[in-house]
């Protein structure tokens, strides 16, 4: 039985402070979640939404010392980036604060103690990896050693970043530190763990039996975890970074970052309600929910449940509709390759244009399975659906009623089948929307919403009003006005969704706000309101923008070649006397010209000293066949001669094929003569 509830705290994922937002965050977590608070709000609903900056952890420190500042101040730097992003992309906070603060400090460290205080922890010693250059023990990201499986020699001691295998440091071979570079030893150390063990049947029980609601990606994922048998998990750790372990014989040690972060959720909301934060986590009446991707299910819904059952004062969560992943152009987004699409870069490059990524990250969700971003979509969905549907509905009717009633809403008269079919179209729009927001389809529910808009448009091609006004004006003030309703409800209805269009077409229909309870209504606007003066909701992308942002990423991918190029392994060993048999010389290029029909090919006329040679090459993608003529290049004077097109070469030009494929010719960095031999 469905359960009602005063009010409902939202909490989406915490970004980690090391970097920027990309689109997999924003469709994974950040869009949907705001467009389930908005729709609340619009409902009238009691509803806080919370977030922050997860400022601790290794990933913290190891930028740091690789950036040679201190992790105060790159976390400084990121928390504002991050905040200032989501501010201008309209996710609407009720607060984003972050783990660094003196409150959650507080709020951690107590929730800590109690735990330790009432023996819901457990103590344990484990071997470690030891540095004893820089004297401490070592997280999983500070040590690189050989990948057990691909031989990947910079392979991390959680994972390899080559064949994506997950790791343990003492799988990896030839293990080093990566603060000095020595070899770590073995070491025992002492920390503190949640015996998760000792809940693995209640969490079968609330989770399995008691949450069949859940998403089945999160569900399947919980159940494979709760087949098996859980373990103790350390909820603290060996480092200088982070909150520090509030008990005795703690020195250097501080909270697991999945200890603190979560907690986060529970400080941001004091920290923005310091008298009555409570009640939205302890208040059995307040339904709580979690926004996250699919790599955090198993802190959400074990690990972070675990705790506060352990704890007892606290609400569960009701429900954590985790996405999967997003992928850019069929390939893996990576922080670490720079493979993004950044947040701060798009509203820099697309002013203006928040709500045509939201509406594109909605309509390729990845609600149950990974899903790909394209530029190619991205710039299609604009085209086709967000200016060729809604804009142009919204336009045609606003312009119309410019043109013929002066911007103010005309009267309604008798309505037609065809007014009557239009209606019955969307008569059932709100419980549509509605109940599939409330089962956190999103995706499904901005294509109904879209829906609203095809209908309109459908409905002005079909009964043509520009024609009518010849003959019919009051039939013209009908059609229009019930045009006129269906954008107001379009309003409404994408508000969530795209709460910038949203509040630009309000401003057109001159209307400060609507509630949800007011969709599907059809008199939305009387007679004789007076409208605003049309502007266009949305504007068409062009290709070169789109190109320029192709080119970004195809300039992201060869660096990224660069950076891991290594060189081929060295071919076997050859006598002196093999090598004595090329007659490799320096020859003068006196004409070239492209291979009519063949788009690689290019033909050379060589002056070699004795004679003019003819050789085909096949490097005209790298070349204009003018810019080598007068250049001096390396050939092979001695190949046996080959037909290519019917053109009779007469060696090979020698050539160095960089890490991305492209050619450079060998050339002489002084001029010799014609013919000159390479010794």
């Amino acid at each position: 039985m469905e359960k009602n509830f005063k009010r409902t705290t939202v909490t989406a994922a915490l970004p980690y402070a090391n970097g920027g937002v990309h689109i997999g965050h924003l469709a994974g977590v950040y869009v949907p979640a705001d467009i389930y608070v908005r729709y609340l709000r619009l409902k009238k609903q009691d509803v806080k939404f919370i977030c922050g900056s997860d400022e601790h952890g290794v990933p913290i420190t190891i930028r740091a010392k690789k950036e040679g500042i201190p992790p105060q101040q790159v976390v400084d730097h990121y928390h504002k980036l991050i905040k200032d992003s989501f501010r201008d992309f309209g996710i609407s906070f009720d607060i984003y604060s972050r783990t660094t603060s003196d409150i959650q400090t507080e709020v951690a460290s107590n929730f800590f103690k109690k735990l330790y205080d009432d023996g819901k922890l457990i103590e344990k010693e484990s071997e470690q990896y030891y540095d004893e250059e820089a004297h401490q023990f070592l997280a999983d990201r500070y040590i690189m050693g050989e990948c057990p499986y691909c031989h990947n020699p910079n392979a991390y001691g959680d994972q390899c970043e080559k064949c994506g295998h997950d790791l343990s440091p003492m799988e990896l071979i030839n293990p080093r530190s990566t603060i000095s570079g020595s070899k770590p030893v073995i070491k025992k150390t002492k920390n503190w763990y949640l015996p998760l063990n000792e809940y693995q049947d209640w969490l079968k029980k609330w989770i399995l039996e008691g949450h069949k609601e859940w998403r089945p990606n999160v569900y399947g994922q919980c159940k494979s975890w709760l087949d098996m048998d859980l373990q103790p998990r350390a909820m603290t750790r060996d480092l200088d970074w982070g909150i520090p372990v509030p008990v005795e014989e703690a020195e250097g040690k501080v909270l697991y970052v999945w200890f603190d972060a979560p907690i986060g959720y529970i400080s941001n909301t004091k920290e923005l309600l310091p008298n009555e934060w409570e009640k939205w986590w302890k208040d059995p009446e307040t339904r709580l929910v979690h926004f996250i991707g699919k790599d955090n299910i198993v802190f959400h819904c074990i690990v972070f449940p675990v705790m506060l059952k352990a704890h007892g004062n606290y609400i569960l969560p009701d429900n954590i509709p985790a996405n999967e992943f997003l992928n850019l152009e069929g390939d893996k987004i990576s922080t670490s390759r720079n493979w993004a699409v950044w947040l701060d870069e798009y509203l820099v490059d697309f002013p203006g244009k928040q709500d045509v990524l939201r509406y594109v990250l909605t309509a390729n969700a990845p609600e149950t399975k990974d899903n790909d971003f394209t530029w190619k979509d991205f710039q299609a969905r604009n085209n086709n659906e967000l200016v060729a549907i809604y804009g142009n509905f919204i336009n045609r009717a606003l312009v119309l009623t410019q043109k013929y009633f002066d911007n103010k809403v005309p009267d309604k008269g008798e309505f037609l089948q065809i007014d009557k079919d239009a209606l019955m179209e969307f008569s059932d729009v709100k419980e549509k929307v509605e109940k599939l927001l409330d089962n956190f389809k999103f995706r499904d529910a901005q294509k109904e919403a879209m829906n609203l808009a095809r209908i309109g448009n459908k409905y002005l091609a079909d009964t043509e009003p520009w024609k009518v006004a010849k003959t019919d004006m009051n039939r013209v003030a009908t059609i229009l006005n019930l045009s006129l309703q269906l954008a107001a409800n379009l309003a409404i209805a994408f508000e969530p969704f795209l709460p910038f269009s949203s509040k630009k077409l309000r401003d057109m229909l001159n209307i400060n706000e609507f509630d949800w309870n007011q969709l599907g209504r059809i008199d939305l606007l009387e007679t004789g309101h007076q409208l605003n003066k049309p502007t266009l909701l949305f504007e068409k992308i062009e290709d070169t923008v789109i190109d320029a942002q192709m080119k970004k990423l195809d300039d992201i991918k060869k660096a990224n070649m660069a950076n891991s190029y290594t060189a081929n392994p060295i071919k076997e060993t050859i006598a002196y006397e093999d090598f004595e048999k090329l007659d490799i010389r320096i020859g003068t290029v006196l004409d070239c010209k492209k291979v009519p029909k063949a788009d690689k090919l290019l033909q050379f006329t060589i002056a070699d000293g004795l004679e003019n040679r003819t050789i085909v090459s096949g490097i005209a993608k790298f070349y204009k066949p003018e810019d080598l003529i007068g250049k001096q290049v390396c050939f092979i004077a001695n190949l046996a001669p080959r037909t290519l097109k019917g053109i009779v070469s007469q060696g090979m030009i020698l050539s160095a094929e960089d890490f991305d494929g492209s050619i450079s010719v060998i050339t002489s960095t002084n001029e010799v003569k014609s013919g000159s031999q390479v010794k």
